[in-house]
């Protein structure tokens, strides 16, 4: 499995790091009253922030083929367990005596 398929702990990290490094920069930019006049390298920095939070919120939730065949496997059990089930029914031999008479 490729490492663009899934986020791992080390890539988590960095993005966090990003994120803290976005709030510091903002933070000190209007600390000196500059927050405004440099929305330009803001822009830029959320940018990358953006992307790879996107990142992070497609591959933290993908299903790599082996958890997906897993998947795939436990509900065909499922389908299987319920057709393969017999319903209990109201039926008593009692009521259709009573119906045909």
């Amino acid at each position: 499995m490729s490492d663009e398929q899934t986020y791992d702990a080390a890539r988590a990290r960095n993005l966090e790091a990003l994120l803290l490094a976005l709030a510091e920069r903002i933070t000190e930019l209007h600390a000196r009253g500059e927050l405004l006049r440099h929305a330009g390298p803001l822009m830029r920095l959320i940018g990358d922030v953006r992307s790879e939070l996107f990142h992070y919120e497609v591959r933290a939730t993908y299903d790599t083929p082996e958890v997906a065949e897993s998947r795939r496997i436990v509900q065909q059990a499922l389908d299987a367990q319920d057709s393969n089930t017999w319903h209990r029914s109201e039926w008593t031999p009692d009521a259709e005596d009573d119906r045909t008479s």
